[in-house]
């Protein structure tokens, strides 16, 4: 009887553990073992959601977990927590490890453990600099479930114990913004400080100065061009302000939104491709080059930008889903790819929705197109319909081609998943003209009679006519 292979796999959530799950359906015991590695205690959980948990859209920790440990070991996954991968060694095909946990002996501390498939699904790192003051109790990163329940901890210490409710967000991206919505609604005093020139750098400028005076009207104070330079504390060693280069901002609480870096250091010492961002570098079938039986997915991997045609680190739970379905299917003997990405991504603060796809204006000059940009304002419903709401589009469209190179959305309730038209066209390299005759859905509940997103290119078809006549 031939002698089962085995999987090993770095890391427990969306990537690995999608890996493993769709291999271990393909693959039965006694053809694959499969050995999941997790340094932590929870797995496959939404990290995404951890904001509305904090905000009390979510009501407990076990609602955003997918599958748990338990149920993967009765699917015949040998997960094993509180197990750290401390070396990778792919030339002699195995990784050392220590720890274990109540998942197994995770291999004894310091020991090798072999693989036929190994799977690096090692996420990403939040970003933490080294201020004074940066690891002062009352300072918190929300990256993972043990640092949600964390500041869910330290919020209602924070609650019962002051009547003044001051929290300072430090960085305004996605989980910036995200953050301040979830303390805002705690009823907190928030002020986001952020050293661009406008909230939410994945937006052009001129479209985040409209998330932050959208912001200014929900009561969030947003600091831009403030580069955080200390935390300061009492004699108790708790935070009591945030301070930057011209100002210093009371705080009771300090939430960290600084972004991630690719988790790779393990990658980079056992001398695998990394690209610009750091990110491991793998092919369409998310094996890693240079190496056939080595695999990554997730948020430690870059992956093609199919309208840039250049690799980009873009953590997201959805692509990292994904690059598990892909590794697992290869693994098990099928064949899969992941052919990229246009870069989509949607989120909100309060009722103010905040979307993008494809390139910014600063992306496209980078890849070295040349461009013409719109920006149009219109509504979410027919303007005569209840509850219409405002809407603004910026769409860039390539010079002379007419080719769509990216949309940003910024609007009320029914603007942001709009964005998915545009991904859409984005995919099949459509022009601005082309989508004015997209067939989409018309209802005055629903849309006005043009939808935005089609005003926009009809707006830019003109756009790049105008500029290919100079």
């Amino acid at each position: 009887m031939a002698t089962a292979q085995r999987m090993v796999v770095i890391g427990g959530n969306a990537a690995g553990m999608s890996a493993a799950s769709q291999a271990r359906r393909l693959k039965r015991p006694g053809e694959l073992e499969i050995i999941a590695l997790e340094r932590g205690g929870h797995t496959s959980y939404s990290a995404c959601g951890i904001p509305y948990w904090v905000g009390g859209d979510v009501t407990a920790a076990d609602d955003l977990i997918a599958r748990t440990p338990e149920e993967h070991r009765e699917r015949g996954i040998d997960l094993r927590l509180h197990t750290e991968v401390t070396e990778l060694d792919p030339d002699g095909c195995r990784v050392r490890v220590r720890g274990g946990g109540d998942g197994g002996d995770g291999g004894g501390p310091g020991k090798w453990l072999g693989y036929d498939h190994l799977v690096i699904a090692t996420g990403a790192r939040p970003l933490r600099p080294g201020l004074p003051g940066i690891d002062a109790q009352g300072v918190h990163g929300v990256q993972t479930m043990d640092d949600g329940g964390s500041l869910l901890e330290a919020l209602e210490e924070t609650e019962s114990a002051h009547t003044r409710r001051r929290a300072v967000v430090v960085g305004a991206g996605y989980i910036g913004v995200e953050m301040a919505e979830a303390l805002v609604r705690r009823g907190y005093r928030v002020t986001v400080l952020d050293r661009a020139e406008e909230p939410m750098t994945t937006l052009d400028p001129d479209m985040g100065r409209l998330v932050r005076e959208a912001m200014a009207g929900m009561g969030i104070e947003t600091v831009t061009e403030a580069a955080v330079t200390a935390v300061r504390t009492g004699e108790d060693g708790r935070v009591r302000a945030v301070a930057t280069e011209d100002a210093e901002y009371e705080a009771d609480l300090v939430v960290l939104g600084l972004g991630v870096r690719p988790e790779t250091g393990l990658a980079r010492e056992a001398g695998l491709p990394l690209g610009e961002s750091g990110g491991l570098l793998t092919d369409l079938a998310m094996r890693v080059r240079g190496r056939e039986n080595v695999w990554a997915g997730g948020d430690c991997v870059e992956v093609l930008d199919l309208v840039s045609g250049h690799d980009r680190h873009i953590p997201l739970g959805t692509h990292a889903n994904k690059h598990g379905q892909v590794i697992g299917t290869n693994i098990g003997g099928g064949h899969a790819t992941f052919p990229g990405v246009v870069g989509t991504a949607v989120s909100k603060v309060c009722d103010l929705e905040i979307a993008r796809t494809g390139l910014l204006e600063s992306q496209a000059r980078a890849a070295g197109l040349r461009f013409v940009t719109v920006t149009i304002e219109s509504t979410s419903r027919a303007g005569y319909y209840p509850g219409a709401a405002p809407m603004h589009v910026k769409m860039l469209a390539e010079h002379r081609t007419g080719r769509l190179l990216g949309v940003q959305i910024v609007g009320r309730e029914g603007a942001g998943k709009r964005v998915d038209v545009a991904a859409v066209a984005l995919s099949a390299s459509m022009t601005v003209e082309q989508m004015t005759f997209l067939d989409l859905g018309y209802a005055p509940p629903f849309s006005p009679l043009w939808d935005p997103v089609l005003v926009a290119a009809r707006k830019a078809t003109a756009a790049v006519r105008r500029a290919g006549a100079h």
